[in-house]
């Protein structure tokens, strides 16, 4: 897996969640993780969690850190176990850089990660195309203007070095990735 910081700021508006998107916007091809930062306004239309459309929710913040994930040859069950797993780093990564205080509290319910308790920090959906397995993970860096009880990476957790952070989660999906894959080379069938 491939991994890339867009260093551009520029919206996620749920149109970046299409196949090929990553390759044909940065000539990355093949199963990758891209970061960037910015604005996050999901038109209705553009939604893929039936959930949040039924409810009339609104997916919105005034700066966000987001990533998009393409993955090949995968099913959907295994994109949303992938999808897990990426919060689980992103949680353990913010942990480290907080340190274990007990000042604030990170947990993780299925692929949302929130800060003591109530306050949501982030927005994930994994979803399927014709040729792959698309995710949109997205950390609210500023909490002001959400639709819900909301915190952000620098708000509330005081992080101002971004990029350094999406770098490091990024970079641990691909080596974890990587990893799931030749452990799944080196076993021999059993009968």
């Amino acid at each position: 897996m491939k991994y890339h910081f867009i260093d551009e700021e520029f919206p996620y508006t749920g149109e970046e969640l299409s196949n090929h998107w990553i390759y044909k916007n940065f000539g990355i091809l093949g199963d990758a993780v891209v970061g960037f930062v910015g604005p996050c306004d999901i038109d209705k239309m553009r939604m893929v969690d039936l959930e949040d459309v039924l409810n009339d929710d609104q997916i919105y913040s005034t700066r966000m850190l987001n990533f998009i994930i393409e993955i090949f040859d995968m099913t959907l069950r295994e994109g949303v176990i992938l999808q897990r797993l990426y919060s689980a780093i992103i949680q353990g990564k913010l942990l480290d850089i907080l340190g274990k205080t007990g000042d604030i509290a990170i947990r993780r319910s299925g692929d949302d990660l929130f800060i003591n308790e109530t306050k949501k920090l982030s927005v994930s959906i994994c979803t399927v195309s014709p040729t792959s397995i698309l995710m949109h993970v997205g950390l609210n860096i500023q909490s002001e203007g959400a639709p819900v009880e909301a915190a952000g990476l620098s708000s509330e957790l005081g992080i101002q070095q971004i990029k350094p952070l999406a770098i490091s989660c990024m970079k641990t999906l691909a080596e974890e990735w990587e990893d799931i894959k030749l452990c799944c080379c080196k076993v021999k069938a059993v009968v």
